[in-house]
């Protein structure tokens, strides 16, 4: 539902009744992921997309009927028949699972909460229960970035608090994910299903060194969500008006400047300086934390040398290995700007446990779905694409 936020927002604060359909299982190839949802409003009023056009004078419908009748939330599952060409189905081949329920944001005023913190850039996470008992199902909750957390139609006991539990540390994480829970007397002996809709802070993108490359790179960056930091320890070159792209010019030895601010596991690091006093303290701590990407650029000699002076200080073979050096993928670039795409394109392969391969030499969906967390034990939060 994040992806209509801003509108959806407008109508809790106008206090209007509207139906939510949310996809909340892909099989196959879809166009688009788990969490995202269409909204019609008792006007007719129509928002988002699920399907990319397949799909939605279907969905439409069952929204407009289900706000009209106040019917109790629905599940109804859209895939391709061979059979019948004109079957309400996905082109692609795939199958959506999706949740269609009627909203009152006055009986529901946490989602205005929440929707209206994502509307203004800051982190919220919503869970949304999409199977199980049916006096569950259609029940949200909602977790804001401070930790704050409205229970709105959950209850406050084990099992809201376990919801509770798992949305939080989703949030934290910045992905969306499908979490099968319950089947205990501690939390619920029913089994049950929980979406959790998470709209994180936005990922970091460190540059470092103020070259030209960097320009391109923070320009790609911005465009792809990241909030982009050039960083070096030169004043003369990183400077503002050379990177209009940029969120923060930070002028300090990149060693220094990594020492001291947040990373987490979304957080790509680019080194772009060519300079090995730069260079090294800067990667071997690089290497030793928990970041997304790690990636170099140099030749290949210099990648060798690099890589002989990293051992020297004591690198392990491990850390090594997530190394990306030369950084980017093999796009033929050379131009700072092909290879500002070179860089991100591996940036997303790494994040997405993606091939990197053209999609022309594949098999299998070209869309594929988030893992699940599991329940009990370690939870694989989501986000992670399953492997080819």
């Amino acid at each position: 539902m994040l992806n209509i936020a801003d509108t959806l927002h407008r109508w809790c604060r106008e206090a209007r009744p509207f139906a939510l359909a949310t996809v909340v299982d892909v099989t196959g190839s879809a166009p688009l992921p788990a969490g995202t949802s269409v909204a019609v409003d008792a006007d007719g009023n129509a928002v988002g997309s699920i399907s990319g056009g397949c799909v939605e004078g279907a969905v439409y419908e069952l929204c407009r009927q289900v706000l009209h009748d106040q019917d109790p939330p629905q599940r109804a599952r859209f895939g391709y028949s061979d059979d019948d060409a004109f079957a309400v189905g996905l082109t692609c081949g795939g199958e959506l699972d999706v949740l269609v329920q009627r909203i009152d944001p006055v009986a529901q005023p946490h989602l205005g909460e929440a929707l209206s913190e994502v509307a203004q850039g800051r982190p919220a996470a919503v869970a949304q229960v999409v199977d199980g008992p049916d006096a569950l199902v259609g029940s949200t909750m909602s977790v804001l970035g401070d930790g704050h957390v409205v229970f709105g139609t959950l209850d406050r006991g084990p099992t809201g608090r376990t919801v509770a539990d798992r949305a939080a540390a989703l949030l934290r994480a910045g992905r969306t994910a499908l979490v099968p829970l319950g089947g205990d007397a501690d939390t619920c002996p029913d089994r049950f299903s929980v979406l959790v809709h998470v709209h994180a802070s936005r990922p970091r993108m460190l540059i470092f060194g103020a070259v030209d490359f960097a320009a391109a790179l923070s320009q790609a960056g911005r465009f792809l969500g990241y909030h982009v930091t050039v960083c070096d320890a030169r004043p003369v070159f990183a400077t503002a008006a050379r990177f209009p792209h940029a969120d923060e010019i930070v002028v300090d030895w990149p060693h220094r400047y990594l020492e001291r601010t947040e990373v987490d596991a979304r957080t790509a690091v680019c080194v772009l300086t060519h300079d090995a006093k730069f260079d090294i303290p800067l990667l071997r701590l690089a290497l030793a934390l928990p970041v997304g990407y790690v990636g170099a650029m140099g030749s290949r000699r210099t990648h060798d040398e690099r890589l002989h002076r990293l051992r020297e200080v004591g690198v392990t073979e491990e850390q090594l290995a997530r190394l990306r050096s030369p950084t980017g993928l093999d796009l033929g670039a050379r131009t700072p700007e092909e290879t500002a795409v070179s860089i991100t394109a591996e940036i997303i392969s790494c994040a997405s446990h993606a091939t990197g391969l053209p999609l022309s030499q594949g098999t299998g969906p070209i869309h594929r779905p988030l893992v699940r967390s599991r329940a009990g034990g370690r939870t694989a939060l989501t986000g992670d694409r399953i492997p080819s």
